[in-house]
């Protein structure tokens, strides 16, 4: 069949065979679009988890340095606040309960988020103790 034109195959189309022209493009586009915006979510949510990671670790070390700093009389808080910079952490939190043979050092740190969207939090917080727990059972 060789059909009239604005035909195709016999049956007629719409606008003279442009219904659908452009539509591959469009879908494309959608689809590229929306996989650019899930990795920007897997990003932002890695970010998080690596800023979250760091402030575990620094905060464990911070707690058993403050701790060995209290076990040689010395100030466990100051330690950690020097721990913790080297750490690229700022100490939130340091206290410690207890005299230097029985005592609890507990420490928060605070890590910046590198990759950050306006409405999240532009840090994550991380909490640790060190020493022998069983001040922190008898308050």
């Amino acid at each position: 069949m060789t059909g009239e034109p604005g035909e195709r195959g016999g049956r007629p189309t719409r606008l003279g065979g442009q219904g659908e022209r452009g539509s591959g493009t469009v879908l494309a586009a959608g689809t590229v679009l929306l996989l650019m915006a899930v990795a920007a979510a897997i990003l932002v949510v890695g970010a998080y988890v690596v800023a979250a990671d760091h402030a575990r670790g620094a905060a464990d070390l911070v707690a058993i340095s403050a701790a060995a700093k209290v076990t040689q009389r010395g100030d466990g808080c100051r330690a950690a606040g020097d721990i913790a910079r080297r750490n690229g952490v700022a100490l939130a939190r340091c206290t410690v309960r207890g005299d230097s043979f029985d005592f609890v050092v507990s420490v928060t740190v605070r890590q910046p988020v590198r990759l950050r969207l306006p409405l999240l939090p532009d840090a994550v917080r991380a909490t640790s103790h060190a020493g022998r727990l069983g001040v922190i059972a008898r308050g």
